[in-house]
């Protein structure tokens, strides 16, 4: 058996203590605030070639955001932004998951938060695949990339008095996930 047949058999499941799904945004121009989400699934059904054409599916829970900042969270979490309480889940569905060389590999898939759909790309870069001191299988991905958070009508803002706004429009997005055969 190749070791391309072998991804496709396996069952890959997210192990979440090793993974992260991260943000920056500008802050009044001069400076980046990054956080991150603590609640998050990601599920991997490779098909065909290793992992190329896999479908992937992610869903983040809102309420679960985190910048180390209460006030700023809860903020994050009213309708001026995500409307947790309206709109609990940020999802993700491949479209299509191509292999640009050994260690890169091109996403496309619809993200969607409240309610609202756009497609993205994402850059992601394969970390490797390892047997792990307990004999599972493990692979590791890594994912960036940005959305403008006014396409999902995450539009709440405040300018300076030098006509800069207080929070950014492109989101940059920075994951790293860890899969392993269970």
């Amino acid at each position: 058996m190749t070791a391309a047949n072998e991804v496709q058999q396996k069952t890959w499941q997210l192990d979440a203590s090793h993974s992260k799904v991260a943000f920056s945004v500008k802050h009044m121009v001069i400076t980046n605030v990054q956080g991150h989400f603590d609640s998050f699934r990601v599920e991997v059904k490779p098909s065909g070639n290793g992992f190329e054409n896999s479908e992937i599916y992610a869903e983040i829970d809102a309420v679960s955001v985190n910048t180390g900042v209460a006030d700023r969270d809860n903020h994050l979490k009213s309708p001026d932004f995500f409307n947790a309480e309206q709109y609990p889940v940020l999802t993700f569905k491949s479209k299509s998951f191509k292999k640009v060389d050994d260690e890169n590999y091109k996403l496309v898939g619809d993200f969607t938060i409240k309610n609202v759909t756009k497609e993205i790309e994402l850059d992601v870069e394969f970390g490797g695949q390892v047997k792990d001191p307990w004999g599972n299988d493990r692979v590791g991905f890594t994912l960036t990339g940005s959305v403008d958070r006014f396409d999902y009508d995450l539009t709440w803002n405040a300018l300076l008095e030098t006509g800069g706004a207080v929070v950014g429009k492109k989101i940059k997005l920075d994951m790293s996930v860890e899969f392993v055969v269970k």
